[in-house]
């Protein structure tokens, strides 16, 4: 049976996303707000059938640590879940997404449309001053910026060293980085099609402040602390 209900979760998963991308694309002339709305109705569809169809269920933390100006999000990244579950929990936002995924039909083209800021992962240096460039202009009018430290989604337990784009970013841009840890991965494992039932915690940290600091010296507070609270969380569920 759980089988099954993931399966039928899974299509839920590829036939919103094709819808919700239709959507987002059709309403082009439209504000970004109105194109946020749908990725974010998009999010509070599928906790819900999730919620429904696999008995996940998503408790946030720290909503208190949220501040009022746009900020560098930083989440630890692992599977699908905290993708859909960031457009639920913060203000209108975009991604630092690998580029190729703006060359799906429909897909990119509605990723386009919501800001998202395209980087060759292997460009190095000027991927670091795209997101720099790129990130200012959309902190500026008021689109916070999520970013994926370690750049792509980590197995259960593993880590790696975090990226420098979003601490550069937000050196930069003179703004606060948010660190998000959770363990989405206990229920939904990066590449399994079995959805388990649990709850997530979704914990959002204290703003760090970038203020004369070094883009390296905040990637180590901020690994140490995205570390140390999944230390925490899997303790918790266990």
């Amino acid at each position: 049976m759980i089988v099954l209900r993931s399966l039928c979760f899974q299509i839920y998963l590829y036939i919103s996303v094709l819808l919700a991308s239709i959507l987002v694309v059709l309403s082009f002339p439209f504000s970004y707000s109105i194109k946020f709305k749908i990725a974010r109705l998009w999010g509070h569809s599928m906790l819900y059938m999730g919620n429904v169809l696999c008995n996940i269920k998503l408790n946030v933390e720290g909503r208190c640590n949220i501040p009022s100006q746009p900020s560098v999000i930083m989440i630890k990244h692992s599977s699908v879940f905290e993708a859909y579950v960031q457009l639920v929990v913060f203000p209108e936002q975009t991604w630092v997404v690998k580029r190729e995924l703006q060359w799906i039909p429909i897909f990119g083209w509605a990723l386009s449309l919501l800001k998202a800021i395209p980087i060759d992962r292997k460009a190095g240096t000027s991927a670091v001053t795209q997101v720099i460039n790129e990130g200012k202009k959309r902190l500026a009018s008021g689109i916070w910026i999520t970013i994926f430290p370690e750049g792509t989604r980590m197995k259960p337990g593993e880590t790696k060293k975090f990226g420098i784009s979003g601490a550069a970013l937000a050196v930069a841009s003179k703004t606060q980085i948010l660190p998000v840890a959770h363990n989405a991965e206990d229920v939904w494992e990066s590449g399994k099609l079995l959805k388990k039932p649990g709850i997530v915690s979704f914990c959002i940290g204290e703003p760090i402040n970038t203020e004369n600091k070094t883009a390296r010296e905040i990637n180590d507070e901020l690994k140490t602390w995205i570390d140390s609270r999944m230390k925490l969380i899997s303790e918790a569920h266990n």
